[in-house]
């Protein structure tokens, strides 16, 4: 039988519960960021710090910013901020795009 929607909210806190906790992906060890309904992304610490607000939006299914959709590593990509503090969330990989854009300015220079 499939989950009802609040089972599914219910199971999407208890890994957003279980990364505050933990705060890095096993195994491997990178680093965990939440991401909340509007697609950006916010860092553990303030997910924290928020709690209340993010557990009462998150199992209400509101679009007021503070539901967490998931939990996971952020790959790829160009450094983000989280949408709350502004700090910093680096991928994990780097960005790949990034060495295009330098190889480009060096052909430009030339």
């Amino acid at each position: 039988m499939p989950k009802t929607y609040r089972e599914q909210q219910v199971d999407v806190l208890r890994k957003v519960k279980q990364a505050i906790r933990d705060r890095y992906a096993w195994p491997g060890g990178y680093a965990l960021v939440a991401y909340m309904s509007d697609g950006s992304p916010m860092c553990l610490d303030c997910v924290r710090k928020e709690w209340r607000l993010i557990y009462r939006d998150t199992l209400d299914g509101s679009r007021s910013g503070w539901a967490v959709v998931g939990v996971d590593v952020y790959w790829e990509g160009p450094t983000e901020q989280c949408c709350h503090c502004n700090k910093e969330l680096p991928s994990e990989y780097g960005d790949p795009w990034a060495e295009e854009e330098d190889e480009d300015l060096l052909d430009a220079n030339i």
